[in-house]
Order: C-alpha cells, then sequence, then structure tokens
C-alpha cells in the first residue's frame, strides 16, 4: 500500500486553448499568469496535479513559494505534496542541447522549494516536488542519470567542505532535502515503446522503487506515425506496463498524455466516459489547456471530478506475444509508411501555414538555435498542435491521412486493429464533422491563385492521397464526411474563408479566421 494518492487528473500547459481564460492578462499565458493558472486548476477546476513545464519553454523555478504566499489560505487546507501535486517536466540534456543547463536548475530548485514548504507548514514530512517527468526518454539509463545528477549534485554537494576548520555546506545554509527524487519517464517513439518492459525492468532491478509512474505521449505519436499508429502503440505500452506490474510485483501507474481533438487523444468533457473505456488501465490523464478554457467552467470541473472518481477502475488489455507482433508489424510495415508517404508531401505547406498558428503559451522554438524539431524525412515539423490546427484549418483533419492504408491489410490484421482500438468509428466520426469539401474542391481545381500558395507537391501528391484517405473512410469504415448540424456549416464557412484569404495574401485575416475556426471546435490543434 503506497503511503500516497495517485492524482487521477494532471493539468498541463499545452498551448492548444483556443480561448483566453477570463483571469489571464493577454492571449500568451505566461509569467505569474502561469501561477495564478496552477492555483485555479487546483481549487476552481478539482485537477489532483499541476505539471510545470520547464521543457520547451521559461518557467518560474519559485512556483512553490508564490504559490504558498500568494494563496496561502487555500494551501494550507490542501498541502501541497499530499493533497495536490506539482510535478516538474524538466529538459532532456540529450534534446534540448542549447538549454540543457536548464535540467540542472530545475533539479536545484527542488530542495528549496521544501525549505518553503517547511516554514509554511511548519514541517518537513512532505517534499512539495518528488517526481519530475523526463520527456523523450529513450532508455533506462537516462533515468539513472537524473537520479544520480539529483543526489550527486544536489545532496551529496552539501557535504562537501567549505572552509578549514571542517564546515560543510549544509552546516552553513542546511540539508539538502528531499534525498531523492523519483523519475517518471516519458515515452514518445515506437522503438522506445516496444522495448517499454526491458526499460522499466533494467531501471526497477536497479533501484527496487516502491512504485513508478510511467508518462506515455499521444500527441507526438500521432504527428510521427498517425491516428491509428498512435493509438495502437498506447496500447501497446499500457499491455507491457501491466506485463512488468504483474511479473516483478511492483505498483505501476501510466500516466498518457491528449489533447481534445481525436487526432491527439479525444479527451475532452464531453468525451470523458469514451476516453476512459478506449484508454482502460490509465491511472492519470492529463486535462490540457483546450480541455480547461474551450469548454464552460461548470462542464470542466464535472468532467475533472468524474476522472478523480472513476479513471482507476479500469484495466488495461494485455496482449499476447503473438498479438504484440502483429501490431507492432502493422505498424512499422503498413499503417506508419502510408501515413508518412503523405505527410512528406505536405511539410512545406504545414510549415507555411503553422506560422498563422495563435500563440498560448510563451514556448521558446523548437527549430534552430534553442530547441529541437520533429521531423519527416529530411524536413523539419512543427509540433503537434500547430501541425493539428493546419489541417483543421484546411478544412482537412488529419485523422484521416494514411487510413488508405486499412485497403492492404489481412483479415487478421484488420480485426486486430479494429479490437484494439475500440473508439475509432467513433473518432473518426467526429473529425468528419469537420471535412469540408468546399476547400477541398477550391484546392482541387489548382489556379494559379492556389499554386501560388499551395506547394506543386500538395497539390500534386498529398491531395490525391487524402482524397483516397477519404474514400476508404467512407467506404470501408462507413464515416460520414462533411457538416452534419447547422454549427458544422458555419464551422466550414469559416475554414472557407480562412482558404480563400491564404489564396489572396491576407494573412492578417488568415489568421483572425483560423482562431475563429478553433474556438468553433474548441481546440486550436
Amino acid at each position: 500500500m503506497l503511503d500516497r494518492s495517485i492524482p487521477s487528473t494532471m493539468a498541463s500547459q499545452h498551448p492548444d486553448n483556443a480561448s483566453k481564460p477570463s483571469w489571464a492578462g493577454g492571449d500568451v499565458i505566461a509569467g505569474d499568469d502561469e501561477i495564478h493558472e496552477a492555483y485555479y486548476c487546483f481549487s476552481r477546476l478539482g485537477c489532483r496535479e499541476v505539471m510545470w513545464d520547464a521543457e520547451g519553454k521559461d518557467t518560474d523555478p519559485y512556483v512553490v513559494r508564490k504559490l504558498l504566499t500568494s494563496y496561502a489560505e487555500f494551501f494550507k487546507i490542501r498541502r501541497i505534496g499530499s493533497d495536490v501535486f506539482l510535478t516538474y517536466r524538466i529538459p532532456n540534456p540529450s534534446v534540448e542541447v542549447a538549454e540543457k543547463k536548464v535540467f540542472l536548475e530545475a533539479l536545484e530548485s527542488i530542495p528549496r522549494s521544501l525549505d518553503v514548504a517547511e516554514r509554511f507548514y511548519g514541517n518537513a514530512d512532505k517534499p512539495p516536488v518528488f517526481e519530475v517527468i523526463l520527456p523523450f526518454t529513450t532508455g533506462y539509463q537516462e533515468l539513472i542519470r537524473v537520479k544520480e545528477t539529483y543526489k550527486r549534485i544536489v545532496v551529496d554537494l552539501f557535504n562537501a567542505m567549505i572552509d578549514f576548520a571542517g564546515t560543510r555546506l549544509k552546516d552553513w545554509i542546511g540539508e539538502s532535502k528531499p534525498k531523492n527524487v523519483e523519475v517518471i519517464p516519458l515515452v514518445e517513439d515506437l522503438e522506445t515503446i516496444v522495448g517499454l518492459d526491458t526499460l522499466l525492468s533494467r531501471y526497477i532491478e536497479i533501484y527496487s522503487p516502491r512504485y513508478m509512474r510511467v508518462f506515455i505521449a499521444r500527441s507526438d505519436p500521432a504527428l510521427n506515425y498517425g491516428l491509428l499508429s498512435a493509438t495502437l502503440l498506447a496500447k501497446i505500452a499500457l499491455s507491457k506496463i501491466r506485463r512488468v506490474e504483474e511479473a516483478l510485483n511492483i505498483p505501476l501507474h501510466p500516466i498518457i498524455g491528449v489533447g481534445c481533438l481525436p487526432f491527439r487523444g479525444h479527451n475532452n468533457p464531453r468525451n470523458i466516459s469514451s476516453f476512459a473505456e478506449e484508454y482502460k488501465g490509465v491511472h492519470t490523464v492529463t486535462v490540457q489547456s483546450s480541455f480547461r478554457y474551450d469548454y464552460p467552467e461548470h462542464e470542466v470541473a464535472n468532467a475533472v471530478a468524474w476522472y478523480n472518481e472513476n479513471l482507476e477502475h479500469g484495466v488495461a488489455r494485455l496482449f499476447e506475444k503473438e498479438e504484440e507482433e502483429i501490431i507492432v508489424s502493422l505498424i512499422r510495415d503498413k499503417l506508419s509508411p502510408v501515413y508518412m508517404a503523405s505527410v512528406e508531401k505536405a511539410v512545406d505547406v504545414v510549415n507555411y501555414v503553422s506560422k498563422l498558428v495563435p500563440a498560448r503559451r510563451a514556448r521558446r522554438l523548437h527549430i534552430g538555435l534553442f530547441g529541437y524539431s520533429r521531423r519527416m524525412g529530411e524536413k523539419a515539423l512543427p509540433r503537434a498542435i500547430p501541425f493539428t490546427a493546419v489541417f483543421y484549418s484546411l478544412g482537412m483533419p488529419p485523422e484521416f491521412i494514411g487510413l488508405r492504408a486499412l485497403e492492404n491489410l489481412r483479415e487478421h490484421e484488420y480485426d486486430m486493429l479494429r479490437e484494439a482500438y475500440k473508439m475509432l468509428l467513433h473518432d473518426l466520426g467526429e473529425a468528419g464533422r469537420y471535412v469540408s469539401w468546399n476547400n477541398i474542391n477550391l484546392i482541387a481545381e489548382g489556379g494559379e491563385e492556389v499554386k501560388r500558395v499551395l506547394e506543386p507537391s500538395f497539390l500534386k501528391d498529398f491531395l490525391p492521397l487524402y482524397l483516397k484517405d477519404l474514400e476508404v473512410a467512407s467506404s470501408i469504415l462507413g464515416i460520414k464526411l462533411g457538416p452534419r448540424r447547422i454549427t458544422d456549416r458555419r464551422y466550414e464557412n469559416e475554414v472557407n474563408n480562412l482558404l480563400i484569404s491564404l489564396i489572396e495574401g491576407d494573412e492578417e485575416s488568415a489568421r483572425k479566421e483560423m482562431e475563429n475556426a478553433a474556438r468553433m471546435r474548441r481546440s486550436i490543434g
């Protein structure tokens, strides 16, 4: 029995909200607004955990002090570290090369947070921060590096002598506590997820932790491999986590990172029961910005409360070895290559249109000096949120990209896909409402004005493939494509105006129409 509770809801700082929260000072949430946001997520929405994100963005290292001093009345009752939780997502030095020292700065802030909490609560029984999330984890060695860096640089350094009289650093400025930090691997790529059982087993053998949390990415795998592959990979991860848990008799608590639209996980306040059914076995779900700010507050609070009560009641499907091999082969050899073949033809258009996506967080660039980039072939891609925003804004939801691969599946492969991805028709049906035939026909006509804006490879190569994807969605899966409600028609008018503005070179109008459309679908991307 753990001496701590595992939160079911984690508010994250993903910049996917179309609407601005009422308390924000501007369109971009940054600085002290993020401090207030953490309090708001705890107090008004009922989230049990907040991810404090230093990966890819600047973040306030004094968050604990500011929360306790600004909202003392609330945090006297709900203690950070036992009732509600603050979890750092730190940069991975192997990936964010130019910002790798931020990794160390984040770890060094953990003891300082405990000093503040000790003064506030009168004891140091529960450190306010004791877990960190390591993005892009690819091996157990990286988890060891985080733990050993914290131990040797942040904790053991305090035993160093600082004068000739035998005074140690901790004698002067106090001890460094907590003595240990737990590391949550965030797994994002196919090979790491396929080897997840080995990664977890080796780490557990070395450290024998009392429990472990494992973070499964859902957005970036969709960007890299497509909707079908991303969902199947999440199922493989959940199965492997359960298998390790049973084999080694250690509690493992999966987290999944999901956005509101189907492409990024389909977790929004109006889809909670279907989401929970799809991802049985998940113990913690991210409640991202669009979930929180693009729906009425009472709906959000009710959905968060439902997750807090119900999310852990499911058990992940356990795949047999042969079933797992079928799924992995399906992803590697049939689904993912077809998806990537399409996206490679659209990269230039995606990068061009993504410049119009409105900013919602003060993130550093992920291409160039201060970051990393997602890549498709030889070309860089934007992150998953703007990528999704671009295709929705063009009236071509990315959920359908690569769906033509279904035509080449064998019967047992198709059956395995449908059995593993329970809500496939539900997710594609929701995305289908946002297909704009007006936009697709305008692009297909390929007039000179269109050719000046959209790259030849997009017009000649990507569009015919996407049309084939839509045909498969309709003929094989029976998905209705195009507007079905009056509000859907209003939405199509908006993205049609957006495309016309792009073709006419009116980027200012296109930006406004992109934002309007995002508000109507209740998520930027």
